[in-house]
């Protein structure tokens, strides 16, 4: 999936005076447009982590906040969590388009309008098919994490390059490469992971050490950001101890400093 998002944004907070609507108008093949109206005298007002990742037109508008929440507060609870923002903006980006400041709001979507994806499917109903316990999740990107057997579960590799050099700090756009697990995890709510960290000989072992764990927490906060339950997820640090190939090389030290996602319990060869 595409997202449009930043990591970090600056919050908005706004007070929700809001009674639960309906749910997803994916239900039907279409969103619902017409929330918002001059004669819509409902308050239309956002507020929770994700609403920072909103697209200006979603978040600075009447006709975009109530878009939002008739058709992407999945849980029912007035707030707008991060998968819900990315939910949100996909849905609209994939109908406005390039032109999106111009968007016709009023325009209606008696042709399917986003639902209607390049390989047929129903792409809005995806999000309410995984919600609701289908185990809907993008199956192709969890396939290229090239994920192996591990000792706790299937396990794979996220390397160096995620990393600014000798720090704990994600390069910007790194959270994108951890979209497909956050979404294998929404739909799957009972999954755990491991987070171990590992780093090169390069350096003392006290400053591998936290440089490690700190790299591991890196990772599990941008998953949190990604709408993941810090709950599901345990950190370890491991410094240089279990290098996967010699130190004595520059390709060697780039491939002993990873970090290991580990999905507790599940088999690599449930995402061939």
């Amino acid at each position: 999936m595409a997202h449009t998002r930043s990591i970090l944004g600056s919050a908005f907070i706004a007070l929700v005076t809001l009674a639960p609507l309906a749910g997803p108008a994916a239900a039907q093949g279409r969103w619902d447009w017409d929330g918002g109206r001059d004669d819509d005298r409902r308050a239309y007002q956002l507020t929770g982590g994700g609403v920072a990742l909103l697209v200006p037109e979603l978040r600075e508008t009447r006709r975009g906040k109530a878009f939002v929440l008739r058709n992407f507060d999945f849980d029912h609870n007035g707030r707008i969590n991060p998968r819900e923002a990315r939910a949100a903006n996909e849905a609209f980006l994939a109908e406005a388009g390039v032109e999106r400041g111009r968007f016709d709001w009023d325009r209606r979507h008696n042709d399917g309008g986003y639902g209607a994806g390049r390989d047929g499917a129903d792409r809005g109903d995806r999000f309410e098919r995984g919600r609701r316990g289908d185990r809907q999740w993008n199956r192709d990107g969890m396939r290229d994490y090239r994920m192996r057997d591990g000792r706790y579960g299937a396990v794979f590799s996220l390397d160096d390059v995620l990393f600014q050099t000798g720090s704990a700090t994600l390069r910007p756009g790194a959270a994108e490469r951890l979209e497909p697990l956050a979404d294998y995890l929404d739909a799957n709510p009972s999954v755990r992971i491991r987070i171990d960290g590992f780093t090169d000989s390069v350096g003392s072992d006290a400053s591998n050490l936290t440089l490690s764990r700190n790299r591991a927490r890196a990772v599990s906060g941008a998953l949190r950001t990604l709408g993941v339950d810090p709950g599901r997820m345990q950190m370890f640090g491991h410094g240089e101890a279990s290098p996967v190939a010699s130190n004595g090389t520059p390709d060697g030290r780039r491939l002993n400093r990873r970090v290991e996602v580990s999905l507790v319990g599940q088999r690599a060869s449930s995402f061939d």
